[in-house]
């Protein structure tokens, strides 16, 4: 809708920029969790020996 100035006026919405914030953190958080995630199944497959202790 035009002003005086024939410009729109820009509303910002604070909670729209909260849960955009929360939703990125929460993407992060995902990522980082399987990155973890993968990284310690590697690091288990490049130690393990094959030998397992309930097949003795």
């Amino acid at each position: 809708m035009p002003t005086e100035t024939g410009h729109e006026t820009e509303v910002h919405h604070h909670k729209k920029h909260l849960l955009e914030r929360f939703e990125n953190a929460t993407d992060l958080l995902v990522v980082g969790i399987i990155v973890a995630l993968g990284l310690a199944m590697l690091i288990g497959l490049m130690t393990a020996d094959g030998k397992v202790g309930w097949n003795s």
